[in-house]
């Protein structure tokens, strides 16, 4: 079943389902009702990060420094993991000489916080990118020429965390053309206009994002590849399938190596008495290490297939290539499934493991841009553009890479507008329940204009980056961006509800015209 994001990657039910089906002897399924989802699992870690910027009047950054204190509820979790990742690419994607983080996970009387997209990040880009914004307005300065005179560029040392050098690597830099994609996308507009009515004020806003992939220990995955009688491939990987696209990514990739079709191959995942280890499906990994893992294995198998093809045909290796369902070699061709016949008889294997490592990790950058109308009377907020660029390296597959970062966008939007647990003096969920959590619905997400940078990486399989998490990153604060050039006011706490934007736009501009 669906529902990964952070969902999946800590242990809250699954030892009390097993406990009950040892005393019951029978299959059990655990099943939350909505009020035990709120109650019973884990959400977002409540931050509140401090920053503080210097620069010299050329907006050139002298100097970064951030506070954060980040509320990891009842228990641990993943409060020190989620704590170290916040403060490193927020801050990384910026060159500055003097950079200080401080940086806290306490405990409270709460449900406990846990992992979820972006894993920390999101919410000190958040800071970050709107504390840049700031100060652009302070220098005079256009917000895109700020960052574009700070950001890290290709070959400038990447930001490490700890006495190690760090392994992470700018496989392929499409910053810079993200930039100019979305930039260029709302200078044109998209024939969206904002209300007929003195009482809307509009902006625009915009925010960057890097990510890295994988988590900066060992994570490890393992693929094999074997040719079956018919001719067709099985595809066996470590990594599970919740929703994430690793079996359409994977399967893409093998058959792309291997000169053939995707419906010439059966995939086998999650199954532990046939795949070998995975660390698991998380950190944005799902194609960048299991991915790696299916393209070494397929390259080898490539590999040993031709030599094994120009031995059967009595020609140069060189001459054999790849052709669907059989092998070129010369004039001549054989089928795979006559080639897998000629192996067994002469005992000859066909098919091969590899195993893949997160490290060195890429980078994947992604820019979004919005441009919005808010109404200083009721608070209200309408969306008129939303603009997403996205340097994935190579994209295996367009669809689900929109798809994955559409979602982000809804998600981002939910997290900035309507999303918010509300605690009494005990720590106790008031709001557990959609009647008073309110999630946006269809009508509240507008379309996106989704742009890919052309890059090849030069670290992912096929030149491909992992890209699960970081969209969701530039989406707030490039919506409070724009929040505060409609209004010229600057918003500090998410969500951005019509009540709390009301007070300061009346105290500023008065009751409007209504």
């Amino acid at each position: 079943m669906g529902g990964g994001f952070g969902g999946k990657q800590e242990v809250l039910t699954e030892d009390l389902v097993a406990l009950a089906a040892m005393d019951t002897g029978r299959p059990v399924q655990w099943e939350f009702t909505r009020e035990e989802q709120f109650v019973g699992s884990t959400y977002r870690h409540p931050m509140k990060v401090t920053v503080k910027l210097g620069a010299t009047h050329e907006g050139v950054l002298t100097a970064m420094q951030l506070r954060i204190v980040s509320n990891t509820g009842a228990y641990g979790n993943h409060g020190g993991e989620t704590l170290y990742h916040a403060c490193s690419e927020c801050i990384g994607l910026y060159r500055s000489p003097n950079k200080k983080i401080d940086a806290y996970a306490v405990y409270t009387n709460t449900v406990p916080s846990g992992a979820i997209r972006g894993y920390g990040l999101t919410q000190t880009i958040f800071a970050v990118e709107s504390a840049l914004d700031e100060l652009a307005r302070a220098l005079e300065m256009d917000p895109f020429e700020l960052r574009q005179k700070n950001v890290v560029r290709p070959g400038d040392p990447m930001l490490s965390l700890g006495m190690e050098i760090s392994d992470t690597e700018i496989g392929s830099y499409g910053l810079d053309e993200c930039v100019d994609l979305v930039r260029d996308a709302l200078a044109r507009g998209n024939g969206v206009n904002p209300p007929n009515d003195d009482d809307w004020l509009v902006g625009t806003g915009i925010a960057y994002a890097m990510h890295d992939a994988a988590p900066p220990t060992e994570h490890r995955s393992n693929a094999a590849i074997e040719l079956r009688e018919d001719g067709a491939y099985e595809l066996v990987s470590g990594t599970a399938e919740f929703g994430n696209g690793t079996t359409t990514q994977h399967i893409q990739i093998a058959a792309t190596i291997l000169g053939t079709t995707a419906s010439r191959f059966h995939m086998i995942q999650s199954d532990t008495d046939r795949t070998g280890y995975d660390t698991g499906a998380f950190a944005s990994t799902g194609t960048f290490v299991a991915g790696k893992a299916v393209a070494l294995a397929a390259e080898a198998l490539r590999d040993r297939i031709l030599g094994f093809a120009a031995q059967v045909m009595d020609v140069e290796p060189g001459m054999c290539r790849m052709d669907n369902d059989g092998v070129i070699c010369g004039e001549g061709r054989c089928t795979l499934a006559d080639l897998w016949q000629a192996a067994r008889e002469r005992g000859v294997q066909l098919g091969l493991s590899r195993k893949a490592y997160g490290s060195p990790r890429s980078v994947a950058f992604n820019v979004h841009g919005f441009r919005l109308a808010v109404h200083r009377v009721s608070g209200e907020i309408q969306i008129l553009q939303s603009v997403h660029a996205a340097d994935a390296g190579t994209v295996i597959n367009p669809m689900q890479l929109r798809g994955q970062i559409e979602g982000a966008v809804a998600q981002g939007i939910g997290w900035a507008l309507y999303e918010r647990i509300v605690l009494d003096d005990a720590g106790k969920i008031v709001n557990p329940a959609f009647r008073n959590y309110r999630i946006p619905a269809y009508a509240d997400i507008p379309r996106t204009e989704i742009f890919f940078a052309d890059t090849h990486d030069a670290i992912g399989p096929l030149g491909a980056k992992g890209m699960g998490e970081c969209p969701i990153n530039p989406v707030a604060p490039a919506l409070a961006n724009a929040l505060e050039d409609a209004t010229g006011i600057r918003f500090r706490e998410m969500p951005f509800r019509p009540d709390l934007i009301y007070k300061p736009i009346y105290e500023k501009f008065g009751a409007g015209t209504i």
